[in-house]
């Protein structure tokens, strides 16, 4: 199999899916009603992989587009799935969950060609069991990976010419891997990725406030490659809807956590994520949330007004009562003050300077390249004679609630 250059021009179209939101999953069915005008056209194959194969494998296969359903740990059978349909003419599904898959001895093929940032997973499922969340349906109990084959990937990756990894699991304070020369935790792999190379930088998401320990903050300061952002979800600032929302702190822990990355990162950036009008949420629960966000001060969010995912405990328990309006109106004024904030952090950073990553072109002007600080701001700059991959310290001129704007730029070397 190779790559194709356009839809048109493919014999087998893969969609890898997520199921973590509704809204992604009305896309992918849009996208399944193109490809089947394709299939009208001529010979292709479609298949569906990972969580919304899991969680909607009958609905799926209703669909005539379909030939495929390859749930989220069927990745290593594709070319056997594939060669069965062009032999036996019939649809494939295998979406059983693994308990021992974590990719371990997998490295995937990366080219620098698609940018300079890689992602590699370091565990695999949850065991959280948020009552609004269907990622442990989906993708299975949680279990780490082999640091060594971790960190034998992020090696070959720096070799290959990319400067950024991201580490990446559903909630990678909990990573743990046990063997007869003891126990490492997240903190000991941070550590380990980090000296790698000190041109290389390290992010990781998502972290979560039940787990994420003194530890990895000291580890994160201790490393300038580590880059110093935290995505720290917290949901609610109602210590009632963090209940019922099972995640296992209260406003007084996420509080806890926040002080002492404060303390001893005071340059972090903070994001986090955001719920409005999960199941039966009070105005004065919302008015909790945006007191917290006040009290917070996030740099950016994702926020999002709840939305029912058949499967889980609370689609099961928990009445959605809370009316499509009031959720829209609570999420528009959550929307707002963030905005605010995030404007007003930004504005903060006006004639400092910051060394950033190139990582490509800007959208809306290719005279102009774009890159993150460790903090992950967006700073558009003049592209001069930068290119991908190079360290750029700059000065910031100016900032909307989402960009930083920036001049000045000269090269950095890591020598």
């Amino acid at each position: 199999y190779e790559n194709s250059a356009s839809i048109e021009d493919a014999g087998i179209i893969l969609v890898n899916t997520c199921s973590i939101r509704e809204n992604a999953e009305q896309r992918v069915f849009g996208r399944l009603d193109r490809f089947l005008q394709e299939k009208k056209r001529r010979p292709v194959t479609v298949g569906v992989l990972g969580c919304m194969a899991a969680h909607l494998k009958e609905k799926l296969l209703e669909h005539p587009a379909v030939d495929l359903v390859a749930g989220p740990d069927s990745y290593r059978r594709l070319p056997q799935m594939l060669g069965m349909i062009d032999s036996a003419h019939s649809s494939q599904v295998d979406v059983l969950l693994s308990k021992e898959e974590t990719y371990a001895d997998i490295i995937p093929e990366k080219s620098i060609c698609d940018g300079i940032t890689a992602f590699i997973s370091i565990m695999r499922g949850c065991d959280n069991m948020c009552t609004y969340c269907i990622v442990p349906y989906v993708r299975g109990r949680e279990r780490s990976r082999d640091p060594y084959t971790i960190i034998e990937e992020a090696k070959k990756l720096y070799l290959k010419g990319f400067r950024e990894v991201n580490l990446l699991g559903q909630n990678v304070d909990s990573y743990l891997w046990k063997s007869s020369d003891g126990n490492l935790t997240f903190a000991d792999l941070l550590k380990m990725t980090a000296q790698i190379a000190p041109d290389l930088r390290v992010r990781f998401s998502t972290s979560h406030p039940k787990d994420m320990s003194d530890e990895v903050i000291s580890v994160m300061a201790s490393f300038p490659n580590i880059c110093k952002h935290i995505h720290l979800p917290v949901q609610s600032g109602s210590d009632r809807m963090l209940s019922k929302m099972n995640r296992k702190y209260d406003r007084e822990r996420y509080m806890d956590r926040i002080y002492k990355i404060r303390e001893i990162l005071p340059e972090a950036t903070i994001t986090t994520d955001i719920i409005a009008g999960f199941c039966s949420e009070t105005e004065e629960e919302h008015g909790m949330t945006m007191s917290l966000m006040e009290e917070v001060r996030f740099d950016s969010a994702f926020m999002f007004q709840y939305s029912e995912r058949p499967g889980t405990l609370a689609s099961r328990h928990f009445p959605d009562d809370v009316p499509p309006a009031v959720k829209t109106r609570r999420l528009n004024e959550i929307i707002e003050l963030q905005n605010e904030i995030s404007l007003e952090r930004n504005r903060r950073h006006i004639g400092q300077s910051f060394v950033i990553l190139v990582e490509g072109t800007s959208k809306r002007n290719k005279a102009e390249l774009y890159g993150r600080t460790s903090g992950n701001k967006v700073c558009i700059f003049p592209a001069g004679d930068f290119k991908v991959g190079d360290y750029v310290e700059l000065t910031v001129t100016g900032c909307t609630s989402a960009t930083l704007m920036c001049a000045n730029a000269h090269k950095v070397n890591h020598d």
